[in-house]
């Protein structure tokens, strides 16, 4: 997928709008390119994870990364379309980032700004200080590994996009057709992590959609298997940094 290849500036940006539930089929950029929501919430997956990126977050995607997007709620989106290597990301992985209150200025001007703009002037000045910007933004936990074993990693994407948190390992097993060991040593070898903990992580991404359309935390908290809304908020403290009702509204 052509990312502006043939406009000879070092950034592009483009802005764009996404109804609830659409889905960006899996694709590639010559780019790299960052992403920013201004409202929404979204999901991109590659073969090694999935990444979930909350209202006013961005998301830092390195070109030619093949990446599927799925969108939760009505979302503004911002792009911006940068030459190869200028996200700093040598290990080819995509990233969630903070967004501060200065790049989140210069993206808004950055999407009325023309594809061939004047590099010497004040547009080209604007893009300059973006791409120096854009190195200093730090990076969130909001990633999650995937297994490239086809039948379990089909199994995890389809658990992130709907979780059933009563679903027991024996559950799983069953549904694999794997012995329990079997199964917990695929896992492991796989996402790094034990089942339980890869569990509890992606319950929490799962959360962030529903958190920002502006749910309440108890219904979320009992929708995902936990007693109470303080053990839901606790764990979500333990692996995110923050509460929940950080990701309920948006930053000004």
């Amino acid at each position: 997928m052509s990312s502006f290849r043939e406009v000879p500036r070092p950034v592009i940006a483009l802005g764009t709008d996404y109804p609830d539930g659409h889905v960006i089929a899996a694709h590639r950029h010559d780019r790299d390119q960052l992403l920013y929501g201004l409202t929404g919430v979204l999901m991109a997956s590659t073969p090694q994870g999935a990444w979930m990126m909350p209202p006013q977050r961005g998301m830092l995607i390195p070109a030619g990364v093949v990446h599927e997007v799925r969108l939760f709620g009505d979302v503004k989106m911002r792009s911006l379309y940068l030459r190869p290597e200028q996200l700093g990301t040598p290990d080819r992985q995509c990233k969630v980032v903070g967004i501060s209150s200065l790049m989140r200025h210069l993206l808004s001007e950055a999407v009325t700004i023309p594809a061939e703009y004047d590099v010497d002037g004040r547009d080209g000045a604007l893009m300059t200080l973006i791409e120096h910007e854009i190195k200093r933004l730090p990076v969130l936990p909001l990633s999650l590994p995937l297994p490239k074993h086809a039948s379990l990693g089909a199994k995890c994407r389809a658990f992130l996009t709907s979780p059933t948190p009563h679903e027991t390992i024996e559950d799983w097993c069953d549904h694999l057709g794997m012995s329990r060991r079997s199964f917990t040593r695929l896992f492991r070898k796989e996402t790094g992590s034990s089942f339980v903990e890869w569990r509890q992580q992606a319950c929490i991404l799962a959360a962030l959609p529903r958190l920002a359309a502006g749910q309440a935390i108890t219904t979320i908290a009992l929708d995902l298997g936990y007693d109470n809304p303080a053990a839901f908020s606790n764990m979500f403290k333990r692996i995110l940094g923050t509460s929940p009702r950080d990701y309920r509204t948006t930053e000004t």
